[in-house]
């Protein structure tokens, strides 16, 4: 079979298709391979014929850069397809060895690292769970972990393009809800994250909300691939989610789009500034996996049995169904007020528990949508996301490698969907 893919042992180099290229058009040649490399990750392989239908490009403009592409090592030829017409066509995929990025996901209950290949798939996990990230420990992990696997890659190691990190905007956010001594928390509100982790490492290092970043692992491995539209809810230690209008991931100005922790759950007293009044209960409060582990502190149960299976069985069950109740009218508030401001697709809901726990929380969470007056609004639908517990730092690996190989820096892999 044809290839022109590296040799087994052979070292890789960095790939040329990140160094600028001579053009009479800045950027242009590097732009229509990014489109090239879209079109063989939306279609798994593609013979150079129908890459021609597919991207515009002439059919000589699709061999020069398939040509170069191979020569990088970021693209493979399959094995010929025969028995039509004129001559076997070759399809064209991506080189899983092309490229590299590792995801490193920084939550209040454990860090997670992902190795994640050209094609996306994770190559190399590792976690650590703790009660709370003490600042003094947790960076010299972080930095313990991207090394020993970065060594770990070998001579595939110099194809590592960047490093995504996901964790929270404010870390040390709620921690008289956590127990959280200022000491203990004070730490987090004074660091860069992002500039902490550069320091490590040579390799680029980019960063992102964590649920905002679960959001782009939606977007781009899952259930967002059908979706144009979506308000994404994750429910861990903390409930977030992050936004998607017409297949590009929303921000907002501030970061905030998606923050649905912070969302209110009734109309504020005129009293409410008051010392004596409190302001309204937030969706965190109701929807947070924190919650359900006070649940089992409560009556001796192990509250890390929030985020497996032990949830929905023997002692943990009926304490797990009361916080479902309960989760499912915060949710389905947030869900009805997402649909007022915003015309949407679905509303994906995912999360840091098992995937049986998650299937009730959606019952749960659409049987209480029935009870709101849906007069003037068109109902929205509700779906499981893909994902699951992995979405965060999965999401942090797919940023360099978006930012790195896809052709438009707004859109997360869907430029030709």
């Amino acid at each position: 079979m044809p290839t022109h893919a590296p040799k087994p042992n052979a070292p890789l180099v960095a790939p040329p298709v990140l160094r600028p290229r001579g053009s009479n058009h800045v950027g242009m040649r590097q732009f229509n391979e990014r489109v090239v490399l879209q079109a063989i990750r939306l279609h798994s392989s593609v013979p150079k014929a129908e890459l021609a239908r597919l991207t515009g490009l002439s059919a000589q403009t699709i061999g020069l850069i398939t040509t170069r592409l191979e020569d990088d090592g970021l693209v493979i030829r399959h094995a010929p397809v025969r028995g039509r017409i004129g001559q076997p066509s070759i399809p064209l995929a991506l080189n899983p060895d092309g490229a590299f990025a590792l995801g490193i996901k920084i939550g209040r209950r454990s860090a997670d690292w992902l190795l994640v290949d050209f094609t996306g798939q994770v190559r190399q996990r590792e976690s650590l769970p703790y009660d709370f990230p003490d600042v003094a420990t947790l960076l010299p992990t972080i930095a313990q972990h991207m090394h020993a696997i970065q060594k770990g890659m070998g001579d595939l190691a110099p194809r590592m393009v960047g490093v995504g990190v996901a964790a929270p905007f404010n870390l040390g956010g709620w921690h008289k809800m956590l127990g959280l001594s200022q000491a203990v928390f004070d730490p987090w509100n004074r660091i860069d994250l992002c500039a902490q982790v550069q320091a490590m490492t040579e390799t680029p290092v980019s960063f992102a909300r964590d649920t905002q970043a679960a959001c782009v692992a939606e977007l781009v491995a899952g259930r967002g691939r059908d979706l144009k539209s979506f308000l994404y809810l994750f429910v861990d230690t903390f409930v977030g989610g992050g936004m998607v209008i017409n297949s590009h991931l929303h921000g907002g100005i501030h970061g905030n789009a998606g923050a649905v922790a912070s969302l209110p759950l009734q109309v504020a007293s005129p009293q409410a500034p008051a010392m004596d009044n409190a302001p309204p209960e937030q969706l965190i409060s109701m929807a947070s996996l924190w919650d359900l582990e006070q649940r089992f502190l409560a009556v001796g149960l192990e509250p890390s049995a929030a985020y497996d299976e032990r949830a929905t069985d023997g002692p943990y069950a009926d304490h797990t169904a009361a916080w479902i109740d309960r989760a499912a009218l915060g949710l389905a508030q947030c869900v009805v007020s997402g649909t007022a401001f915003l015309d949407l697709d679905a509303v994906v809901i995912d999360g840091s528990f098992s995937r049986t726990m998650l299937s009730r929380l959606i019952a749960q969470t659409t049987a209480a949508l029935e009870r709101y007056n849906w007069e003037g609004l068109w109902r929205t639908r509700l779906i499981a996301g893909d994902i699951g517990s992995d979405a965060r730092a999965l999401g942090g690996a797919l940023l360099p490698l978006h930012e790195n190989f896809a052709p438009d820096q707004g859109l997360f892999l869907k430029a030709l969907a």
